[in-house]
């Protein structure tokens, strides 16, 4: 694709961002809150040297967590700056640094949209001693703008699947660019460090993955103990973790056969409501997590986890979860969490965005991976049953999930040695 047809693409993009923003405000009135940004526009920073972080959404905010953490204790002069491109993404950091943040050793911020002017703006105004993209997040003309003001790159903890990897090439020249222009690419695996050096990018390092570092917080550990205790320490607990549009009645149609607690846990806020009409419409007897104050009836079929920032805890609280993401050809989600937390994980077969931990988690019998979602149901019934099963699985998993750790520790040497240039 021609810079210019790319350019042209991304002016249209900002033409009609004001209606994407009010319609998804609609549902999440966040959107509609600091739209300035989203053009380049932002309140003068305090004058201080500025790592720069962009963390798009909750999954990249609470993966980055242990290096952002290990950034802000060996740089104490440097404020840290997080870029996100959702408000769950803002909320989550908001969360999980608020000291930070009070204290000015943090500051939050939208990316722009990835137009030349708005880009110059972002990093004019805010003049980052480096900049850190996380995942995948090619930026075109940010990464241009960064690299004319001498401001040096990384991609880390890069991942890209082969679907990913075919849509980016047909970009050609564009990616190709882009990834040149990177001071530094560390991929999650030897994987996607072949695609990414397909595209172009330069002797890419091969770092792990991020998520693996991540260490449950001791507050989730006794919250989990206290939701464990109201749902029932005589029942099984299955917890339906980040389901997505489709995924809730499959779930619910093999779980309600089977003597388990449903605990369910939309991935988007906004579905919450949607959700629990779904239950509403197929007479299931539920309650609401934010409802749930004293132990509950045996009776109750699902619990609906309508609240943000307790992925831990609802993990905590549970014997066995399916994947969310996994059951249509959506990708799946980050099964390093529930591996953490010793939780043994059914995964449907649409795993692709996290193929290669999957494949390491089967075979480490943290994880069990369907062929088919017809077989969710028998699965279910199997863990359900076997509670020696379930014990064995749980240790694999937290052992699966030790056995990865370090990668934070890499990343900090890649990144002292750039600061240093």
């Amino acid at each position: 694709m021609p810079t210019f047809v790319y350019s042209l693409l991304m002016f249209a993009v900002g033409a009609l961002l004001p209606l994407k923003l009010f319609w998804r405000g609609l549902k999440q009135p966040a959107y509609r809150q600091h739209i300035g940004e989203r053009y380049g526009f932002y309140a003068p920073p305090v004058q201080a040297p500025r790592i720069w972080v962009h963390c798009v959404s909750v999954g990249e905010t609470r993966a980055t967590q242990p290096l952002i953490q290990a950034l802000l204790a060996h740089y104490p002069q440097h404020q840290i700056l997080i870029s996100h491109g959702t408000p769950t993404g803002r909320d989550t950091s908001s969360q999980l640094f608020a000291d930070d943040i009070r204290l000015g050793r943090v500051r939050q911020a939208y990316l722009p949209i990835d137009t030349p002017c708005a880009a110059r703006r972002f990093l004019r105004t805010f003049t980052p001693d480096i900049g850190l993209l996380m995942e995948t997040e090619l930026w075109f003309h940010l990464i241009d703008q960064a690299s004319r003001l001498h401001i040096p790159m990384a991609l880390l903890s890069a991942r890209l699947s082969p679907k990913s990897a075919a849509g980016y090439a047909k970009l050609g020249r564009l990616t190709k660019t882009a990834l040149q222009q990177l001071s530094l690419v560390a991929a999650q695996t030897a994987a996607d460090a072949e695609r990414l050096q397909a595209l172009g990018a330069h002797n890419p390092m091969i770092c792990g993955n991020l998520k693996f570092d991540v260490t449950p917080p001791a507050a989730s550990i006794a919250s989990a103990a206290a939701l464990r205790q109201l749902l029932g320490t005589h029942r099984t607990v299955l917890m339906a973790a980040s389901t997505r549009e489709g995924e809730e009645s499959r779930i619910l149609d093999a779980a309600l056969g089977c003597p388990v607690l449903t605990l369910l846990v939309p991935r988007h806020p906004q579905r919450f409501n949607e959700v629990e009409s779904l239950l509403k419409a197929r007479g299931v007897r539920y309650v609401l997590r934010t409802d749930l104050s004293q132990p509950l009836a045996d009776d109750v079929q699902v619990v609906l986890g309508n609240t943000m920032g307790e992925m831990y805890t609802y993990y905590g609280a549970s014997d066995f979860a399916v994947m969310g993401g996994s059951l249509q050809p959506l990708g799946g989600q980050n099964l390093i969490e529930a591996a953490a937390m010793g939780v043994p994980t059914i995964l449907g077969p649409h795993m692709f965005n996290f193929a290669q931990v999957t494949q390491a988690a089967v075979a480490a019998n943290a994880a069990v991976q369907l062929n088919d979602v017809t077989d969710l149901p028998a699965m279910i019934a199997t863990l359900a049953a076997d509670k020696t099963k379930r014990q064995n699985m749980s240790q694999a998993a937290k052992g699966f999930a030790l056995q990865h750790r370090g990668t934070t520790q890499r990343l900090m040497t890649a990144i002292a040695e750039l600061l240093k240039k």
